[in-house]
């Protein structure tokens, strides 16, 4: 009986997230999405940080936004660590084969003749 009441009591902990966290987690998407658009409209423009290195702190930034919104607002954050470690290898995986077959295709363009 106790076992059931404490599945029930975790699952009711972690139904939803509390408004507080919500205005967190909001907090923080705006604040990454406010840095973006400094670094695109001013930053850069002004020479500031180069274009290359720009696009690194782009994607970056754009990882932790994704974080954030799967973590929280699809609740992955509260799932058991073996779904969380499926998920996570699942998606190194498949940006590992994008990065190869963008590698491998510009290696095919620049060296294959056009017939």
């Amino acid at each position: 009986m106790s076992e059931i009441h404490t599945t029930e009591h975790a699952h009711d902990e972690h139904a939803g997230l509390s408004k507080k966290k919500i205005w967190q987690v909001f907090g923080v998407l705006l604040l990454i999405t406010v840095i973006e658009f400094i670094i695109a409209l001013w930053v850069i423009p002004n020479k500031h940080m180069s274009q290359h290195i720009g696009n690194y702190v782009y994607i970056v930034l754009t990882l932790i936004k994704a974080y954030y919104i799967v973590a929280y607002f699809m609740h992955l954050k509260y799932e058991k660590l073996g779904l969380q470690l499926t998920l996570t290898v699942s998606f190194i995986f498949i940006l590992y084969f994008i990065v190869l077959m963008l590698i491998e295709g510009g290696y095919l363009h620049l060296h294959m003749p056009l017939v």
